[in-house]
């Protein structure tokens, strides 16, 4: 009988003190947590539409609609000729498509490709999301970023972009397509 109410006593004793110092961990690290967790929501968007709530707290309007509006300035674009620094109709390159596009919605990005690579927060391709650039080395033998991409649509297994090529102008190709997956750099988000 003694042996069982010094065993409850001992355990009595490890338990709390076990949550108390849990507790404290706890308190110490709340806001490294929350700093985390804010961290990665600002940089992963699990659903289309913020709530309410979100919308609220952080003051400002969701975007959403700008990343909407982003690639819709973007297909607009959709078959116009390559042309090497332009920005217009007449004729388009990659980055020249991403800044005018991105610009439509006073969203500013450097002008050149490799450039717009070190914009935003780098992200895992399993992870791109509509709104994101996706960079591409095409030089034979080379890792430097010289090409990019726009994401348009995203599901398990199929990334669509749309970007300039030299051969066909603006268009949307497959990130599965065996000359961009090779190519394949890396993926940032910038909204």
């Amino acid at each position: 009988m003694k042996k069982i109410a010094l065993l409850l006593l001992i355990t009595t004793i490890l338990s709390c003190g076990s949550s108390k110092s849990k507790h404290v961990v706890t308190k110490k690290s709340e806001s490294k947590t929350t700093a985390q967790t804010e961290t990665k929501r600002n940089r992963k968007r699990p659903t289309r539409k913020p709530t309410h709530t979100e919308t609220l707290e952080t003051n400002t309007t969701p975007t959403y609609p700008i990343i909407a509006n982003i690639i819709n300035r973007a297909k607009s674009f959709e078959g116009v000729r390559y042309k090497y620094g332009g920005t217009t109709k007449k004729g388009m390159d990659c980055s020249g498509l991403l800044y005018t596009a991105f610009g439509s919605e006073n969203v500013d990005l450097p002008r050149t490709s490799s450039a717009m690579a070190q914009q935003g927060d780098w992200i895992d391709v399993k992870e791109v999301e509509e709104g994101d650039l996706l960079f591409f080395a095409t030089k034979r033998n080379s890792r430097s970023i010289n090409h990019v991409g726009l994401v348009t649509s995203s599901r398990p297994g199929r990334v669509e972009f749309i970007h300039s090529s030299t051969s066909k102008g603006v268009m949307t190709s497959l990130l599965s397509e065996r000359y961009w997956y090779f190519a394949f750099v890396q993926a940032r988000r910038i909204l």
